[in-house]
């Protein structure tokens, strides 16, 4: 709130102090609070720096700016800075004198403006100004955020209603409207009642103090009734259909819940599977091993059959060897010798390769004793698994059943609580038919009588027509005269001035009597200035009169203004004539004062002239005597009596 406050402060070169003082009042307050400008007399500064510092969020929620006395310009600045505000919910524009400028930026910031949910229009009469409040009303129509309304005291018109109805079709969002103390009518009710039929979020509506019929009030009463227990049945749905939303999502919880711990077993059953697996797969490597070692087994068969080969081989070699010849048994006996050596060597690999074959067949023996243990432990771990596993699948399909059954049975008491609900909006809605049969009827009778006092209006409206007219055209004969009147005067005015034009003529010739002809003029102007006085008083009484006769019958006409719209642009148009009637008098009467001054400055100038005259004739006399007495006393006769 402070940086708002010095941001305000540099953009005013002059800042009022009483705004100062209360955005430091609301910079103490906890949280957004209340900015309340009411009755401050706001400056078109004031109105520009705010305008350029409420767009985006302010810190302040609610904004009082009543009787403020703004100017229309300053209402254009303040109300396109809140066009963007996204923080300010309440709005007051209390008695500021709105016209057709300010109706148009409501209208803007009615389109654009997305926070405001409280708008306050009372004492600002928009109703006077139609285009203003068509725009006004189009921006209504395509708002979606107000919540409530007040047009107190607006004056506004049957024709400012018919707008505000097609407004509030197109609206949604608009609970409260308050049009108490203005000029609706019997046609602007109408059209409030019908636009009601289309709108459903409305709950309340302020119709008083507006020459409403009673019996379209009391229908504007039950349509209001009607939108109330429609809303409260759509609340009621929407809590039952969150509830149950919320049943529905615990109870998928539980299911996803129960699921995982099922893949969770089903998880831990593929382990214990994969180690059975990793059990075969030992069996297949000792089963490897066990034909490894049959291969080794033969193998060994095959190297005693090849010795026993061999040494046949040897034997029968000796033998031929024996046969051949004493000389060769020297070599026989060499060869003998090594293939003793080689059956050593072959005797010894052979008692290597048993010894090997018994410790692969005693790890043999051993590896099947911890298969056979292992596969027994298996075979009970996986016939547990199993029995766990039916235990968790008939669980899981008697909480299945169990949700199920809940299930069927929330949707039989919903079936049953919507059957009973449709029954008896059902039997509402045949009440509500029986109603509206009977209202038709009456209001077939209504207006059969309304077209009959219609006519009868008409009539009177007539009568009253004809003597407003006949009583307009006694006011002109008699302005008409009164102008007549003023012509004379301001004739005879023109022929006094020719006459004192006249007698300032007379008194260029005569020089000597000017000065008794200046005191004549003197007091034939006090005279004439006196008269003029005079009649411009009795000119302002009349005016004065003719303004009081004019408000007391447009008091008198403002009760039945409703029928009587064209004989106020009338009266204004004499309102206009007498201002210009009056402009021309005063304009008259400056011209005659504009005279009489420059016939006074003309009366000073000659005085002047006839004063500057008498000096010079008495300064020629003082000369001439002076001319005179030298002579004489420069004369013999001088002399001669200056010697006497």
């Amino acid at each position: 709130m402070e940086e708002f406050r010095r941001a305000y402060a540099r953009l005013c070169a002059a800042p009022q102090e009483a705004v100062l003082r209360r955005l430091r009042e609301l910079g103490g307050a906890p949280g957004r609070g209340r900015l309340d400008l009411a009755a401050q007399s706001l400056s078109l500064e004031t109105c520009g720096a705010l305008g350029r510092l409420l767009p985006g969020a302010a810190p302040f929620a609610e904004l009082a700016l009543g009787d403020c006395g703004l100017s229309e310009e300053g209402v254009k600045l303040l109300l396109h800075g809140l066009c963007s505000n996204t923080t300010v919910k309440s709005l007051d524009l209390k008695g500021n004198n709105l016209r057709t400028v300010g109706a148009e930026a409501l209208g803007k910031l009615l389109r654009q403006n997305k926070s405001i949910r409280r708008l306050i229009l009372e004492w600002n009469s928009l109703g006077m100004w139609e285009e203003g409040f068509s725009f006004f009303c189009q921006g209504l129509g395509a708002n979606n955020f107000l919540q409530r309304l007040d047009l107190r005291n607006n004056q506004i018109n049957h024709q400012g209603a018919g707008e505000l109805a097609v407004a509030l079709k197109q609206n949604a969002s608009l609970q409260e409207l308050d049009l108490r103390w203005n000029n609706i009518g019997l046609l602007g009710g109408r059209a409030l009642l019908n636009c009601l039929h289309s709108n459903k979020t409305l709950k309340r509506l302020e119709l008083a103090g507006n020459n409403v019929p009673s019996d379209i009030l009391k229908a504007v009463e039950r349509a209001m009734d009607h939108n109330q227990d429609r809303q409260t049945i759509l609340n009621e749905t929407q809590n039952r259909a969150y509830i149950l939303s919320k049943e529905v999502l615990s109870l998928k919880d539980e299911k996803t819940k129960q699921f995982l711990d099922l893949m969770d077993t089903i998880d831990k059953q593929r382990e214990e599977i994969a180690r059975n697996g990793r059990l075969q797969m030992t069996e297949a490597a000792l089963a490897l091993s066990e034909q490894k070692v049959h291969n080794l087994g033969e193998l060994l068969n095959a190297t005693r059959q090849e010795q026993t080969s061999m040494a046949e081989r040897h034997f029968t070699e000796l033998q031929q060897q024996k046969q051949e010849g004493a000389d060769r048994e020297g070599r026989l006996l060499h060869d003998l010798s090594a293939a003793s050596e080689k059956n050593l060597l072959l005797r010894n690999q052979v008692d290597e390769l048993e010894k090997k074959c018994k410790v692969q067949q005693d790890q043999l023996f051993q590896v099947k004793q911890d298969l056979t243990n292992t596969t027994a432990e298996l075979k009970l771990r996986a016939v547990q698994a199993e029995e766990r596993l039916e235990m968790e699948k008939r669980r899981f399909k008697q909480s299945l059943e169990d949700m199920e059954s809940l299930r069927v049975k929330e949707v039989d008491h919903m079936t049953q609580h919507i059957e009973a609900s449709e029954r008896s909006m059902q039997d509402r809605i045949q009440r509500l038919e029986a109603i509206r049969i009977a209202l038709e009827e009456e209001l077939s009778q209504v207006k059969a009588a309304a077209l009959s006092e219609r006519g009868q209006a008409e009539e009177e409206l007539i009568k009253v027509r004809n003597q407003a007219r006949l009583e307009e055209q006694q006011r002109l004969e008699h302005l008409e005269e009164k102008l007549r009147l003023m012509t004379e005067s301001r004739d005879e005015a023109q022929n006094c001035y020719l006459k004192q034009k006249q007698m300032v003529a007379e008194t260029q010739a005569k020089v000597n009597q000017l000065s008794l002809h200046a005191d004549g003029l003197r007091r034939r102007l006090e005279e004439l200035q006196q008269d003029l006085n005079s009649k411009e008083e009795e000119k302002v009484t009349e005016v004065n009169k003719v303004k009081v006769e004019l408000q007391e019958q447009i008091g008198h006409l403002q009760a039945e203004r409703t029928a009587q719209d064209g004989l106020r642009e009338k009266i204004a148009a004499l309102e206009r004539q007498l201002k210009a009637l009056s402009s021309n008098h005063r304009e008259a009467l400056l011209d005659k004062e504009g005279e009489i001054s420059l016939l006074l400055e003309k009366l000073r100038m000659k005085e002047a002239d006839i004063s500057r005259m008498r000096e010079e004739e008495a300064q020629r006399a003082s000369f001439l005597q002076n001319a005179i007495m030298a002579y004489v006393q420069g004369s013999p006769l001088g002399t001669h009596s200056s010697r006497k």
